[in-house]
């Protein structure tokens, strides 16, 4: 209950600062470009989060996690649900800005349902897809501890393919993505090469016996989270 108060609120503060900003910076400006700025940069560092938390969620269920004696396995996964909190509040200020600035021709159309963009439709409408997905990831982390792995870590394995949406989604929408076309590779290799260090890793034994599975720490702490 708690975690979800603070999730709930986090997003209703990143809404809110989003439309202020971006009509305050808009008008004191007197142009309609700042508040793409202000988009541009909330959407980046949303990417970054995404790639922070992939990675670390990527690391919580990698066979070699027992090797890292810091930080300890609570402190991971408090951090985990630290920048999903912290991810979801930057692309919220970041759909938020878009959709209600003119310029930009996205709307809450574009902003929330696939084609409904005037400005780079298909590219937009990878991010948005990459959201949805993101969410569905995030609220598959709800059932851990209440419901068995099985059931939802398979879906929660969706929040990799959601920072490919959104890996695209960088790369193809935004208008300086030629100047960082080398940030987004070398990130974009970066989890790559977690991602499949992490099923090279197993051992045939562990691949025969069906153990890519939920970290059990991952349950462990969610269940003590929702006694509290």
């Amino acid at each position: 209950t708690r975690v979800v108060t603070v999730v709930l609120g986090v997003t209703a503060s990143a809404a809110a600062t989003g439309w202020v900003l971006g009509a305050a910076v808009a008008t004191l400006s007197g142009s309609a470009t700042p508040a793409w700025v202000v988009a541009r940069a909330a959407g980046l560092a949303s990417y970054l989060l995404l790639v922070a938390l992939v990675c670390l969620g990527l690391v919580l269920a990698h066979p070699w996690r027992a090797r890292l004696s810091w930080p300890s396995a609570p402190v991971r996964l408090r951090a985990h649900v630290s920048l999903a909190v912290f991810t979801l509040a930057f692309v919220v200020l970041h759909v938020v800005v878009l959709a209600t600035d003119a310029w930009a021709g996205v709307g809450w159309a574009g902003a929330l349902l696939p084609m409904g963009s005037d400005y780079r439709p298909v590219p937009v409408t990878l991010g948005v897809i990459g959201l949805w997905a993101g969410l569905l990831a995030g609220l598959t982390a709800a059932l851990a501890g209440r419901v068995a792995g099985r059931l939802w870590w398979p879906v929660h394995k969706v929040a990799v393919a959601s920072l490919v949406l959104v890996w695209l989604h960088s790369l193809l929408a935004g208008s300086d993505a030629a100047t960082l076309t080398g940030f987004y590779a070398v990130t974009g290799l970066g989890v790559l090469a977690l991602a499949v260090s992490r099923y090279v890793a197993r051992t045939p034994a562990e691949v025969a016996a069906g153990t890519d599975t939920a970290p059990p720490e991952a349950a462990a702490g969610r269940a003590r989270a929702g006694r509290r």
